[in-house]
């Protein structure tokens, strides 16, 4: 399941690929699936973090196998191919809430995108949808702790200073909704899941690598995908992710893929199983 990318480059923990020849009227798949060999005294989140790759996303790839004891020598899966969020314009920054990733169309290579897992806002603190600009850069930030966090937390100060102890890592992005930034994080193992009140959050080494890519002035396009599908030659793919429960994926997947003019290729029993299990993997689904 993987369509032919001009190049995939992994340097640190970024993933970068081309598009030439990979963008499509059905949609576009990016990465490859990857398998893993456990190593003694490894645990999913570090091979996440190695690997660029949310805690939940690791997960939801390998069930029933245990996040902080798997079994050395066992092999586990990857998640590292993606079906491209939907949306008009691919431009500057694509947030998927529901798979929780950020994709970057580099502006000086329009045919280039590098994406990064994220954290976002819990239930009740959601990340807001919609398309915004990033308004400023900022270094070493201070947190100005929000009245409705220090009522939560009454034992936080009103400032915390750059450093170690600040929660916002080493780099943030504010958006044009002001209360709203992508920046870093001193707890790692709240990237790709739902741990903030509102914010993106990043691998350090990631928001230190988004930081140099963006421009003021970038739009940002928050999406809630949950479900999304594309063809690859004869076949036809679809990405769920378990994103909330109590959500209809099986009407959303087929409203997704009546929109694609893929409805009549697809099994409709493979379609329910893979909203079903919501592993985050492509998954074939065709007749």
């Amino acid at each position: 399941m993987f369509l032919a990318s001009a190049a995939v480059l992994i340097s640190c923990s970024i993933l970068t690929f081309s598009l030439a020849a990979e963008l499509r009227r059905e949609g576009t798949v990016i990465g490859r699936l990857r398998v893993y060999p456990i190593k003694p005294n490894e645990s999913l989140p570090e091979i996440a973090r190695r690997y660029d790759i949310g805690i939940e996303a690791i997960s939801a790839a390998n069930p029933g196998v245990d996040l902080f004891i798997p079994d050395p020598g066992s092999w586990i899966l990857l998640p590292t191919e993606w079906i491209l969020p939907d949306t008009p314009i691919r431009t500057g920054i694509v947030v998927n809430i529901a798979e929780m990733r950020l994709f970057v169309f580099s502006h000086d290579r329009p045919q280039t995108v590098t994406t990064f897992p994220i954290g976002i806002g819990d239930e009740g603190k959601e990340t807001p949808v919609g398309t915004f600009t990033v308004i400023e850069k900022i270094r070493d930030p201070a947190w100005y702790v929000p009245e409705s966090i220090r009522k939560e937390r009454p034992d936080l100060p009103a400032v915390v200073p750059p450093g170690p102890d600040n929660p916002m890592g080493s780099h943030a992005l504010r958006l044009s909704k002001r209360t709203v930034l992508i920046h870093g994080t001193n707890r790692p193992w709240g990237i790709g899941a739902r741990v903030s009140h509102g914010c993106i959050r990043l691998y350090q080494e990631d928001i230190a690598l988004l930081f140099g890519m963006i421009r003021r002035g970038t739009r940002v396009s928050i999406v809630d995908h949950p479900v999304k599908a594309a063809a690859m030659g004869d076949r036809v793919y679809l990405q769920v992710h378990n994103y909330e429960e109590g959500r209809d994926l099986y009407s959303e997947a087929l409203k997704v893929l009546e929109a694609k003019n893929l409805s009549n290729r697809v099994d409709l029993e493979k379609t329910r199983k893979a909203c079903r299990e919501r592993t985050g993997l492509l998954v074939d689904i065709s007749r």
